[in-house]
């Protein structure tokens, strides 16, 4: 988990919204294409889930992560 991760992550659970990488990208000052990429990341491990092509919502689990139930270590093997 990288610190993109967690800006990533609280711009999900703040908004309560299904955004998508732009938009995230426009908030947190990361460029689109890493967005992209941590976005594949944070899917594979559960945090976030896709609602179609390109549109993201924070999970329970990532919620769970944000505040601190889970550890990033219980992460690291689901990459």
């Amino acid at each position: 988990m990288t610190q993109g991760d967690d800006r990533i992550l609280e711009t999900l659970e703040s908004s309560g919204l299904v955004l998508s990488p732009s938009v995230i990208a426009y908030n947190t000052d990361y460029t689109r294409n890493y967005i992209n990429k941590r976005m594949r990341k944070l899917l594979n491990k559960g945090l976030v889930e896709r609602h179609t092509e390109g549109l993201y919502s924070i999970t329970d689990k990532g919620r769970a992560y944000l505040k601190g139930e889970i550890d990033a270590s219980e992460l690291e093997d689901s990459e």
